[in-house]
């Protein structure tokens, strides 16, 4: 499996429980990561895969 699908695979996931896991609407969530992961761009792969850095650190001048 490619990453993107890997992706989509997570995302289409995350809205199946995010809607409280509802049976027989899969295409549904499927077609809405597909548009989520394509409207990211493949900045967005990239950017995902490397660590954020100074994300959550505090400045030490202050």
């Amino acid at each position: 499996m490619d990453s993107r699908e890997a992706r989509i695979k997570r995302r289409a996931y995350e809205i199946w429980e995010r809607e409280g896991r509802p049976a027989g609407r899969e295409q549904e969530h499927w077609d809405q990561a597909v548009q989520e992961i394509e409207a990211e761009g493949p900045e967005a792969e990239r950017v995902s895969a490397a660590p954020m850095v100074g994300v959550g650190t505090k400045s030490s001048s202050g």
